[in-house]
């Protein structure tokens, strides 16, 4: 046997800065239509080869039996194209919240499948790659692929990698229940019928080339379904729309905030993620800072924010299981470490 190497990697998240669900399949699956954008939170991500047996130990959550978990399925994949490694152990340390629309399964396959192919003795190609991550799931090869940012359509295989966008402010609302992702589709399609009319568009990459323009088409075909049947979120998502129209105004006025907004980097945008729960805000890094907290029903909310006004209060009520977590939008891809 080989001595021992390892390969780690921070596996990170994704949110959709819009998302689009189009016609369904004979097969029942439903094409896509995204804006992926990578965030600085991930799971780090641990793989050693050159070991005996292969094993797979995830800190932080329970995620039910290694045959069921995605960065498992991913080190299979590699291991029966490829006739390689023998042996591997995946450690993984969650950070990023489980069931919540930000991707974290499958950013730890796509961790676990750049790391393998760094330590590989005849790496594969970035096409080659990509056709592994596809099966596993539509966020899985843009978290494979090298780039922070990229426009995805079809089953998230097809993907058009765009210049990364000022790094931003993000303000993530998790909630303690997550949405079935295959429920939300079911909704959906039962809310659009047999027939849902086309919805032709044309994308350039001039038209996602700043955050106003983002800002602009900022929309997720689940909040269709998913806010209806969720008041905690409909709550938070509403909270969060007072807060982009209270950022842009600030922007927009006088002085150095009103000279700012000419950058065309300035509209805040929210959002929820995937098929959710998890909602997003997103504000820029200079300016206005806004600041959130959870109370306990019955206190009163906190409009104080500093740096001009952004702040706000718990609008849920103080709903049990709603937390607010800060990171930022990422400009590149966290790189993968070998050692060994």
């Amino acid at each position: 046997m080989s001595a021992a190497r390892e390969a780690r990697v921070v596996a990170q998240a994704k949110i959709n800065l819009f998302l689009r669900v189009l016609a369904r399949e004979a097969s029942g699956y439903h094409q896509l239509e995204t804006l992926f954008q990578r965030l600085e939170l991930g799971d780090d991500v641990r793989v050693r080869v050159g070991v005996a047996g292969r094993s797979l130990d995830c800190g932080g959550a329970d995620l039910g039996p290694p045959e069921r978990n995605l960065a498992w399925r991913a080190a299979e994949a590699y291991r029966e194209a490829t006739g390689w490694p023998d042996g591997y152990a995946i450690e993984v340390e969650k950070r990023i919240p489980v069931g919540g629309g930000l991707g974290g399964g499958s950013a730890d396959a796509g961790a676990v499948l750049r790391a393998l192919n760094a330590l590989a003795p005849r790496p594969l190609d970035g096409g080659a790659l990509l056709a592994l991550a596809a099966p596993l799931g539509a966020d899985v090869p843009f978290l494979t692929a090298e780039a922070p940012l990229a426009l995805a359509w079809g089953r998230g295989e097809r993907m058009l990698a765009l210049p990364p966008l000022p790094a931003r402010r993000v303000h993530l609302a998790l909630f303690a229940e997550g949405v079935s992702t295959p429920e939300a589709f079911a909704a959906l399609a039962a809310a659009r019928g047999a027939h849902p009319a086309p919805r032709p568009i044309l994308w350039s990459a001039e038209r996602l080339a700043r955050w106003d323009d983002v800002a602009l088409v900022a929309t997720n075909d689940f909040e269709e379904v998913v806010l209806p049947a969720r008041d905690d979120v409909a709550a938070v998502r509403g909270m969060f729309d007072q807060v982009t129209r209270r950022v842009d105004a600030l922007h927009h006025g006088p002085g150095d905030a009103g000279a700012a907004a000419a950058s065309g980097d300035t509209a805040p945008v929210a959002l929820m993620s995937g098929s959710g729960a998890t909602v997003y805000l997103l504000t820029p890094l200079d300016g206005v800072e806004v600041a959130f907290e959870v109370r306990g029903p019955g206190a009163a909310s906190d409009d104080g924010g500093g740096g001009g006004g952004g702040g706000a209060g718990d609008a849920a009520g103080g709903a049990a299981g709603l937390a607010f977590v800060e990171t930022r939008t990422a400009v590149r891809v966290a790189p993968v470490s070998v050692s060994g």
